[in-house]
């Protein structure tokens, strides 16, 4: 692959960010802002499969069933972040090159971290996000360590920022649900917005989840026993019907449609509407072309919200379901969780009858 990089002033990338979020710029200025805006991203790419490497090699040492995945952020998700919190810059953007790593438990977090921090990296940390000892308001929980990257032999991509997510199967069986939930709702709730009931739902669980790992749950529930949690999950579930709506969801898995290629970058489109995903593979060398197609079909994703895209980099097409469930519908292992809870909270009653 080409470590070209097409050279962007920040001034020029911060004023494609505010055009992008500007409903009075005309047709023509959005589309000239988009157009810079894919060219720097890509930018990202390099610098990404630079972290990829040293990623995959210390989890490997850490935990035998993990995954690792990469991916470039999507334009519609930098345009509501840039909507969201109106004085950033998009040029100080951290998350637009990020990576996965999924892995067991929270021991085998805290050892990523550790050898991240501890590790020799010619690349500076340039700020630790704990939202497992502190979770978000929506009740996100993961580690994020954001990097500047620096390199002596090509200082080329200095200065680019990558972020690495470090997570439970646990946290991503959980961020899974919401966003799958968020897509057949229209919802934003992975931002915290949309349906106060869904909102509140998905942060009791969160909170349940939480005391399995034995990490702290949200400051607002601190207050509350194990057994009202519990309770009030499985009061939320039966009300919201979630079980029959993520099997209704599921369908949609059935309805994928791959060129079956292999490769190392895959452009996954989801259509919530018509209840599809595609996958369509592309080799390293063919990365232009990749980065070409993705700008192509998030112009669709922005005029249509049922759409979603999204170019990641995996090892097959298992790791790609595996590490990106929520476009392929897939919540199996979410609802192998409630299951879990819901047998906690049986538990709990007959503890209390048989004192």
């Amino acid at each position: 692959m080409s470590d070209e990089r097409i050279v962007i002033s920040r001034t020029k990338i911060s004023k494609a960010g505010i055009t992008l979020i500007d409903n009075s710029a005309s047709e023509k200025d959005k589309a000239k802002a988009l157009e810079i805006i894919n060219q720097w991203r890509g930018n990202h790419t390099y610098p990404v499969n630079t972290f990829n490497v040293t990623l995959r090699t210390r989890v490997k040492k850490i935990s035998k069933d993990s995954l690792v995945a990469q991916r470039l952020k999507r334009v519609p998700s930098i345009e509501k972040k840039l909507l969201k919190n109106k004085s950033m810059q998009l040029a100080r953007m951290q998350d637009i090159g990020g990576l996965r790593a999924i892995v067991e438990n929270l021991q085998q977090v805290r050892k990523l971290e550790s050898l991240y921090k501890e590790g020799k990296l010619t690349h500076t940390l340039d700020a630790v996000d704990d939202y497992i000892s502190q979770p978000k308001p929506s009740g996100y929980r993961s580690l994020h360590l954001i990097y500047k990257y620096n390199n002596t032999k090509n200082n080329s991509y200095n200065g680019y920022s990558i972020e690495i997510q470090i997570r439970t199967k646990l946290q991503h069986a959980w961020a899974t649900a919401v966003e799958t939930i968020g897509s057949f709702l229209d919802q934003a709730l992975k931002a915290s917005e949309g349906s106060k009931e869904w909102l509140e739902y998905f942060k009791y669980v969160s909170a349940a989840f939480a005391i399995s790992e034995k990490s702290p749950v949200l400051s607002e529930m601190e207050h509350l026993t194990e057994y009202e949690i519990l309770k009030k999950c499985i009061e939320l579930e039966k009300r919201l019907d979630v079980r029959e709506k993520l099997q209704a969801f599921s369908v949609a898995a059935k309805a994928i449609n791959s060129d079956e290629s292999k490769g190392r970058y895959q452009l996954v489109v989801l259509d919530t509407s018509k209840r599809n995903v595609s996958i369509t593979s592309y080799s390293k060398r063919r990365l232009n072309e990749a980065n070409i197609a993705y700008a192509e079909a998030e112009k669709l994703a922005l005029e249509d919200t049922a759409i979603q895209v999204v170019l990641v980099a995996t090892d097959s097409a298992e790791s790609l379901k595996r590490a990106y469930p929520n476009y392929f519908l897939d919540t199996k292992e979410f609802v192998k969780q409630l299951n879990k809870l819901e047998k906690s909270y049986v538990n709990f009653g007959e503890a209390v009858l048989n004192r």
